[in-house]
C-alpha cells in the first residue's frame, strides 16, 4: 500500500491559553527528532499575532479576534499540504488551533474528528473561569458559542458534533464544579472510564468506526498531551490524574490510520517551560513517532 508523506506546519499559538510556554511545543518535539523520524516535510512555521490579556466584552474569550482571524492562515497551511497528497502534522500550540485545522477540511467537504483529550473542553464562554479559547475549542467547532468563533467563513459548525469522538476525557468533576455543558447526546463520548472498561482496543476501533462511515470523507485527529497519564506527562497547564498510557495512545492513533480514512493530526498544549528535564518531551516525540512511522497508509476511498 501506497503511503501519503508527513508535512509538518508549525501553529504555535497560545491565543487561546496563556503566553507561559505551549508556543515552544513546535521547536521542542522538532529539537528531538520528530520530522527526522517520521521523514516528513517541513511545510511552514505560521506568525501569531501577539497575546492579548484582556477579556473580549463581547464573547467574554481572550484573544477571539486574533483567533477568528488566524484561524483561516492555518487552514490554508492545512490545504496546501492536503492539495499535495500530504498527510499534515500540525504542531500547536494550545487547542485553539482546532478551528484553523478543522475549518480547512469544512471547506473540503463532510469531515470527522477523533478528539483525543484530557478534557472535554466543551464549555461555555459564560461559565469558563478564565476566558481561554482552549477550554471551549470542541464546543466551537460544533457549532456552541459566539458567532464570531463558530461560525468562521460562515461555515458553522465546522465539524458537525455527530461527526465527532470524544476520547479519553476525564474531567467530569471540574466540569460540575464550573458549570460546563454537557456534550451533546448525538456527540459519541469515551471517556477515560469507558475506555477502561472496553478496552483500549475495542473503543478505539469503536470509535474509528463511527468516523469511517459512509457519509463522511475522512477524519481529523486532535490530540492534547494531558489525555496522557499525568505521571508520564505532567508538563501541561491543567494537569489531571490518570489518563491514558503511552501504549494506549499509541495503540489509537495506529487503529486510526489503518483505517486510510484518517487525513491529519494536531498535537497540543506540552509545554516545554514545564518540563525542565525534557524526559515529557522525549516520551511525547517517541509516541508519535512509533505510531504514526514514516507515512500514513493511502487514503481508502
Amino acid at each position: 500500500m501506497s503511503e501519503r508523506r508527513y508535512a509538518i506546519i508549525e501553529a504555535p499559538s497560545n491565543l487561546g491559553l496563556r503566553p507561559t510556554g505551549v508556543e515552544l511545543l513546535p521547536e521542542a518535539l522538532l529539537g528531538h527528532g520528530l520530522a527526522t523520524r517520521m521523514q516528513a516535510r517541513h511545510a511552514t512555521r505560521l506568525r501569531v499575532p501577539a497575546y492579548g490579556s484582556a477579556r473580549d466584552e463581547e464573547t467574554l474569550t481572550l484573544n477571539a479576534h486574533s483567533i477568528a482571524a488566524w484561524s483561516p492562515k492555518l487552514a490554508d497551511a492545512m490545504e496546501e499540504a492536503l492539495d499535495r497528497g500530504e498527510f499534515p502534522v500540525v504542531l500547536g500550540g494550545d487547542c485553539s488551533i482546532l478551528l484553523g485545522t478543522t475549518l480547512a477540511f469544512k471547506r473540503r467537504g463532510r469531515y470527522g474528528l477523533l478528539f483525543i483529550d484530557g478534557h472535554a473542553d466543551f464549555y461555555q464562554p459564560e461559565a469558563n473561569p478564565n476566558g481561554e479559547a482552549a477550554s471551549m475549542d470542541l464546543a466551537f467547532a460544533t457549532g456552541h458559542g459566539p458567532a464570531l468563533l463558530t461560525d468562521i467563513e460562515n461555515r458553522s459548525p465546522l465539524v458537525r458534533q455527530e461527526d465527532v469522538v470524544a476520547f479519553g476525557f476525564r474531567d467530569a468533576e471540574e466540569q460540575a464544579e464550573y458549570g460546563s455543558q454537557p456534550l451533546p447526546d448525538d456527540l459519541l463520548a469515551y471517556d477515560l472510564e469507558k475506555i477502561r472498561s472496553l478496552g483500549i482496543k475495542a473503543a478505539a476501533w469503536a470509535a474509528v468506526k463511527h468516523l469511517t462511515r459512509l457519509e463522511l470523507e475522512g477524519f481529523f485527529i486532535h490530540v492534547d498531551a494531558d489525555c496522557l497519564d499525568d505521571e508520564v506527562m505532567p508538563a501541561v497547564e491543567y494537569r489531571l490524574s490518570g489518563g491514558l498510557s503511552t501504549e494506549e495512545l499509541t495503540q489509537t492513533l495506529r487503529i486510526a490510520l489503518v483505517s486510510g480514512m484518517a487525513m491529519g493530526i494536531e498535537v497540543t498544549v506540552y509545554n516545554p517551560n514545564l518540563d525542565k528535564n525534557g524526559e515529557a518531551g522525549r516520551r511525547l516525540t517517541d509516541t508519535l513517532a512509533d505510531a504514526l512511522g514514516t507515512g500514513a497508509p493511502a487514503k481508502l476511498r
